[in-house]
């Protein structure tokens, strides 16, 4: 973070959405867009040369799409914090950008007060996913005919832990509701991420929605 404002660059093909969200985003004292792009390449041009806190990041662009973008940029830069914008609720996206690496999931009808949530839960360490996007994964798979089995045994703790972290409650908060330390909380994530095979809490937030432990 720079002057105490977090660096934030904006990634979509439409002029007049990032306007909007620019204007918007700049009314915080927190945050401040350093940067822009229009497509994909433009956005991994840009990231060689304007360090950035997190990245907007639309999927469907010319030239080279979010989904692309953010496989090429998260493998040069695996720290880098992405938050998927869509006008999409189809979960295809959605896993697709998950697989990627991203850390965040927004719908484009999400009000500017979700925008600054998922903001700051990625730079915290956490990930952020709109819950309306959740809510039409979780009944797309209640209706679909495909059933998954949990072959994964977790235990009540750690199916408690990982209900709190697809809410997007951080380690600090999950251990204040649980009335247990956030070291403690750590460890557990650990075991939760070893035991699903998940790399991130993107990929656990994928594997609780499609093994039917949480609901929205």
């Amino acid at each position: 973070m720079n002057d105490g404002k977090y660096q934030i660059m904006l990634v979509d093909d439409h002029t007049l959405f990032r306007n909007g969200l620019r204007m918007l985003l700049n009314n915080f004292n927190n945050f401040k867009i350093v940067a822009e792009a229009s497509n994909g390449k433009e956005f991994l041009e840009l990231l060689d040369t304007t360090p950035v806190d997190v990245v907007l990041l639309d999927i469907a662009m010319p030239e080279m799409d979010g989904i692309e973008a953010a496989q090429l940029a998260l493998k040069k830069y695996p720290n880098l914090k992405i938050i998927t914008l869509s006008m999409y609720g189809e979960e295809d996206y959605y896993f697709k950008m998950v697989s990627a690496g991203v850390k965040g999931f927004l719908l484009k009808n999400s009000d500017i007060t979700e925008v600054c949530n998922a903001i700051e839960s990625v730079i915290e360490g956490g990930s952020f996913f709109s819950k309306e996007l959740l809510f039409n994964l979780v009944s797309n798979l209640k209706s679909s005919s495909e059933s998954h089995k949990l072959d994964t045994e977790l235990s009540e703790r750690e199916l408690e832990i990982l209900i709190l972290i697809c809410k997007g409650y951080s380690n600090q908060e999950i251990g204040e509701q649980l009335f247990i330390s956030k070291r403690t909380v750590d460890k557990h994530r650990a075991n939760i991420l070893a035991k699903t095979n998940c790399k991130n809490t993107a990929n656990l937030v994928v594997f609780a929605i499609k093994n039917k432990l949480v609901e929205f």
